[in-house]
């Protein structure tokens, strides 16, 4: 059994997304456990063991790499470790490995943050800091320009195969409108999106959770999530 430690949110997806995509059926091979960000889940003890960046998602294998559980944390890596694991979405040879990598990191370095970001200062900043829209608005049309040219040659974004690497960035993507997007302007992405969107087990993974996320007009959740309790010592 694997529990996953989650949130309905693009890192929270890709998690849900990847464990669909492995054959794995949610209540049966895999259990999930909200951890509500707004309420502050993320900053209990218990999930701090698992997660010493209090930032969801993680996992807890029962049947770790040598037969004991092992716990990881960070999106990424829980991809990595998930398709090592079942030997799917990330290519043997070197070669495509590490193209997929490399587009892996492209998402946790680039796409994530950037479009976080986007998100924050479009959406969420108490105060409307033209200066951060507009670098953010502009970071995530370069960020989206960048993908739409590399599916000009590619079906899929680390090349020919679906990886890791379309399950990491897809989730970031379904917020387009909030970043200050139009499809138009990227029309081999917008198809790629549209692909992706179809796949049962990427609609299964959407799904998860998908109820629990109510908008962010709390005080208290935005005290949680951008708040001084994110820096309090612990």
């Amino acid at each position: 059994m694997i529990d996953a430690y989650s949130w309905p949110t693009p890192n929270g997806h890709k998690v849900h997304i990847m464990l669909e995509e492995c054959g794995l059926r949610l209540g049966h091979e895999w259990q999930v456990h909200p951890v509500n960000i707004g309420a502050g889940d993320q900053f209990k003890p218990e999930f701090l063991a698992i997660s010493p960046n209090n930032k969801i998602p993680a996992i807890v294998d029962s049947q770790g790499p040598d037969g004991k559980p092992i716990s990881a944390f960070e999106s990424g890596a829980i991809l990595v470790y998930l398709a090592s694991k079942f030997g799917r979405f990330l290519p043997k040879s070197d070669r495509e490995r590490f193209k997929v990598l490399e587009w892996l990191m492209f998402q946790m370095g680039g796409v994530g943050p950037m479009l976080g970001q986007a998100h924050h200062f479009r959406i969420y900043a108490p105060e409307k800091i033209e200066y951060a829209v507009n670098r953010y608005t502009n970071e995530a049309k370069r960020l989206y320009g960048v993908m739409d040219r590399q599916l000009a040659n590619h079906a899929h974004i680390a090349g020919a195969e679906y990886s890791i690497a379309d399950i990491a960035i897809f989730p970031w993507l379904r917020s387009w409108q909030n970043q200050g997007i139009d499809w138009a302007d990227y029309p081999r992405l917008k198809a790629w999106f549209d692909r992706i969107a179809d796949r049962p087990a990427v609609q299964r993974g959407v799904a998860v959770l998908a109820d629990a996320r109510k908008p962010l007009t709390d005080q208290k959740a935005r005290e949680a999530l951008f708040g001084n309790t994110q820096y309090q010592k612990r």
